[in-house]
Order: structure tokens, then C-alpha cells, then sequence
């Protein structure tokens, strides 16, 4: 999902949430632990292959929502690369290719490198978190991921004083990627966060979801989710981190940066500048015709993260 901005408002899918039993099916798998990896798991990418993971040790800071569809979750979604109707990037990411597959991380730290994605499946244990994703459209859902704190990988190469903020890019290759030519954004797609942001331990470096490998669509290999955020900020298919000092010029700031401003953190009074964000409509429930609910502050996150915006104006650093 870059869970994006304004293009592609789609039909909402008409489903019920995943039935107790079929989701405690996928439960028991995570009670593996995460060395139950599967062989060559980079090559198992959008075939359903199962991603071990531990419950997650965050406590307080989980929802207690009921969790999204799979089949809507990974139906539904924003990833312009492979089109910009929700339905287009489930029918259109099999043309992603990710084995093999590394990210760098460079810039302002002692210890830049390339990554490959068995080095970062290894590199701290797996954790389920159930998080609330909005998408600055209006629509949300609730899906258990699977991944580890970004902070694991930042400290990992020893930021400096100078690493102030985080830069992401994400893959942009036209043979994988059709829909590169549609002229939606100046690609590659590029987001950021400050520094702290980052290294907060809601910020999470996700591999899979649904006790699987991420699908395609979703963003494999590895995306970011920043659950207080609006969904464009979490980055999928990440291929580079940059630790910089100059706060990062993202892909949706800079293409419209009056609508879509650098923080971009779920505030019910803010509104966008052609819609409402004082409520959304939860996918999956009771189809098109379902109430919607107030939307919450950082996304119901504010006990955990509100203390990072602590004296600033929430509508002009929106």
C-alpha cells in the first residue's frame, strides 16, 4: 500500500472480518518462534509461504480491533507502481521480482552496508503486532504484521550526531514495474521521518503479515509501518536508507506539498484540503453502506507517541 493520497478511491469490498477459527489457525503457526524461517524464503514471496513470529512485547500499545479480511487486505490497496485503482496492484505486482534482494543503508553513521534479505530476516527476532493502518483517503484497516523495530536496523550501523533524520527509497525498475510510466509521482518513491520517529518502537521494519511473507502487493519483501502516521509514510519494497541530516524531500510532499505535508500524522482536525479526516469507514465492514467511525488521534497511538510532538502546532507541521 503506499496507501495513497488521491487517485484510485475504488470499491470497498463487501466482506466480513476473518472468521476466530481460520485466524487462530495462523496464530498457532507464530507460536514456531521466529528460527522456524522457511527455506529460500526470499524466493517464496506472494505464495502464501509462512513467517514464523513471536507475540509481540509491546505491551499496551496493540489494538484490540478485530483484524481485516485477509482477502481484503490484500486486495485493496495503493501501490502506484503497479496501478492506481485498488484492485490493479493485486492483479499486476506478479511481475515483481524479489530474489534476490538487499538494501543499503548509508550516510551519516559508522557503519554503512548492504543488507540482503536473509541478513535482516536474522537480525532480531520476529514479533506479531495487530496495528491500525489510515489511509489519508478515509479508509482504514487492521492487520497483524510481522517484523521487528526499525531501531534494531538503525543502531545496527551506528548513527551520528549528524543523523538527524531517516530517508527511504523504494524500488523503481520499469521491467518489474508498468505503471512507472503513468506520471502519478516523480518515482522513485521517496519518504522520511525525523530520527526519533524512526527509533520509536511502534515504527516497525515489516516481512510478512497474516503469519505469511509479505504479498507482493503489500509491499514485499520489506516495508515500513508507522502506525500513527497516514499510510503513504510506510514505504514498501525499500531498497535504500539514507541516515541524513537534512530533513527528506517525500515523493507526496513534494508532488503536493499544501495536501500532503512532511509528518502527516492521523489528526482528526486537520482536514485535508478537499475532504474530511474526522472519520473514516473500516474495510470489511458491512459493506459501502456501513457508519463510519471517528478517527482517533495518531490513530489511537497518542498515549505512545504523542510525547514526540510535545509543544509543536499539529496544523502547521501537518
Amino acid at each position: 500500500m503506499h496507501f495513497h493520497p488521491d487517485r484510485g478511491h475504488g470499491r470497498q469490498l463487501e466482506s466480513e472480518v476473518t472468521p476466530r477459527s481460520l485466524y487462530a489457525s495462523r496464530r498457532e503457526l507464530l507460536a514456531l518462534g521466529a528460527a522456524s524461517l522457511l527455506p529460500n524464503l526470499a524466493q517464496a514471496q506472494g505464495q502464501g509461504a509462512k513467517l514464523a513470529a513471536t507475540k509481540s512485547s509491546l505491551a499496551g500499545a496493540l489494538v484490540m480491533d478485530k483484524p481485516t479480511r485477509y482477502e481484503d487486505a490484500t486486495r485493496y490497496n495503493n501501490f502506484y507502481e503497479f496501478g492506481t485503482d485498488k484492485s490493479e496492484p493485486a492483479r499486476n505486482a506478479h511481475t515483481l521480482k524479489t530474489s534476490p534482494w538487499s538494501v543499503v543503508v548509508e550516510g551519516e553513521c559508522a557503519k554503512p552496508g548492504r543488507f540482503d534479505l536473509e541478513a535482516l530476516l536474522k537480525l532480531s527476532p520476529m514479533e506479531e503486532r495487530l496495528y491500525r493502518l489510515r489511509c489519508v483517503e478515509g479508509w482504514s484497516m487492521v492487520i497483524p504484521w510481522i517484523g521487528y523495530s526499525l531501531a534494531e536496523l538503525i543502531k545496527k550501523v551506528e548513527p551520528n550526531s549528524r543523523a538527524k533524520f531517516v530517508e527511504f527509497t523504494t524500488l523503481a525498475d520499469k521491467a518489474q514495474m508498468p505503471e512507472l510510466s503513468n506520471g502519478a509521482l516523480d518515482w522513485p518513491y521517496v519518504e522520511g521521518l525525523r530520527m526519533d520517529e524512526a527509533l520509536h518502537p511502534l515504527t516497525l521494519l515489516a516481512f510478512g503479515m497474516y503469519g505469511e511473507v509479505l504479498p507482493k502487493q503489500n509491499g514485499a519483501p520489506l516495508r515500513l509501518v508507522v502506525p500513527w502516521k497516514y499510510g503513504f509514510k510506510s514505504a514498501k519494497s525499500i531498497v535504500k536508507i539514507r541516515l541524513v541530516e537534512k530533513q527528506p524531500n517525500s515523493s507526496w510532499t513534494k508532488a503536493a506539498q499544501r495536501e500532503y505535508g512532511f509528518y502527516s500524522n492521523v489528526n482528526p482536525q486537520v482536514d485535508h484540503p478537499r475532504w474530511s479526516q474526522a472519520s473514516e469507514r473500516r474495510i470489511g465492514e458491512d459493506g459501502l453502506f456501513a457508519k463510519k467511525r471517528p478517527t482517533l488521534m495518531f490513530n489511537g497511538y497518542e498515549a505512545q507517541v504523542g510525547q514526540l510532538y510535545a509543544g509543536m502546532d499539529l496544523r502547521k507541521n501537518y
